[in-house]
């Protein structure tokens, strides 16, 4: 769901649709921030599921996968907060004089692949093996 607000805003921007982008970026933070909290939860609750599937896999897939969706998920939050962050103090009008298109290129190029990769390591960790 993530995946299409994010694409969607963008689609809205690009056309103009200053309304509709806003009201699918927050959707897609939310969505994000909603998914993180249940995440936490469940992990400290229940704690980590353990990768079934070949050592081979595990050490030269699953691994490295788990890794990069990691790190960009970490990454892409200061440019979330800080395209955020404009988007809250400035009106409107002066946010083509800020960073904020160049952050939230950023933020949503890394949201989209990480929120992929996420479902893929899910598959990988609950269907695949």
């Amino acid at each position: 769901t993530a995946i299409g607000t994010i694409a969607l805003g963008w689609r809205a921007i690009s056309r103009g649709d200053v309304a509709r982008h806003r009201a699918l970026m927050l959707t897609s933070f939310a969505l994000f921030a909603t998914f993180l909290a249940a995440y936490l939860y469940r992990l400290i609750h229940v704690g980590t599921a353990a990768f079934s599937g070949p050592e081979l896999v595990y050490s030269y897939v699953y691994l490295p996968f788990l890794a990069v969706h990691i790190l960009l998920a970490i990454a892409c939050v200061p440019f979330v907060f800080y395209a955020l962050l404009l988007a809250a103090t400035r009106p409107y009008e002066e946010l083509y004089y800020t960073r904020h298109a160049q952050a939230g290129f950023v933020a949503a190029v890394l949201w989209l692949i990480s929120f992929a990769m996420g479902i893929g390591v899910y598959l990988m960790l609950y269907h695949a093996f």
